[in-house]
């Protein structure tokens, strides 16, 4: 796998753990009652963006890591599924 190939796949999968953990711990300013007026009751009191980030890039580097293991070891033929390979 190029390092090009490897960046891209991580930031595929970055995104996808993004949306997976956006929602973890969410308070809303309709459960907390502490509604601002302008905005509606779903939006977050206080959204933390910073563990939200760190949170997602550390599981996206375990996913990564699985994944460029089980291409690495062989579980994974990932030039077949590129058209660079013979079938299994």
């Amino acid at each position: 796998m190029s390092p090009t190939l490897a960046i891209a796949i991580y930031v595929l999968i970055w995104w996808v753990v993004l949306f997976a953990v956006l929602p973890l711990g969410v308070r809303t300013q309709g459960e907390d009652g502490t509604v601002v007026p302008g905005t509606p009751e779903s939006a977050p009191t206080a959204p933390r963006f910073l563990r939200i980030v760190l949170l997602t890039t550390l599981l996206a580097c375990l996913v990564f890591g699985a994944f460029w293991a089980a291409v690495r070891f062989g579980l994974i033929d990932f030039g077949y599924w590129l058209g660079g390979g013979s079938p299994p």
